[in-house]
């Protein structure tokens, strides 16, 4: 379904990327997020990758999007979080 609001037809794949500091716990905590947002999400799925500097993680969660006001809350929920420096 086309919507004006957005290029994006739903339900689509949409890619979620979110960098944060290594720390215990953060991919567990986003991934959690991200899971109150698309319960339908596979955990498993998520792709991994450290900076070179070792300082950064960055997680990859390619959810099955449904609409933009879901996207828009995810996306807001992500960037509140203390764990995340940024989501893209």
């Amino acid at each position: 379904m086309s919507n004006p609001e957005t290029l994006l037809e739903f339900p689509c794949a949409f890619p979620v990327k979110i960098v944060g500091r290594m720390e215990d716990g953060f991919a567990a905590a986003l991934v959690e997020v991200v899971l109150r947002h698309a319960p339908d999400f596979d955990a498993a799925s998520v792709t991994m990758k450290t900076s070179s500097s070792n300082k950064y993680l960055s997680l990859t969660c390619t959810i099955n999007a449904t609409s933009k006001r879901q996207l828009d809350e995810l996306y807001r929920e992500i960037s509140a979080h203390p764990l995340v420096v940024m989501a893209l």
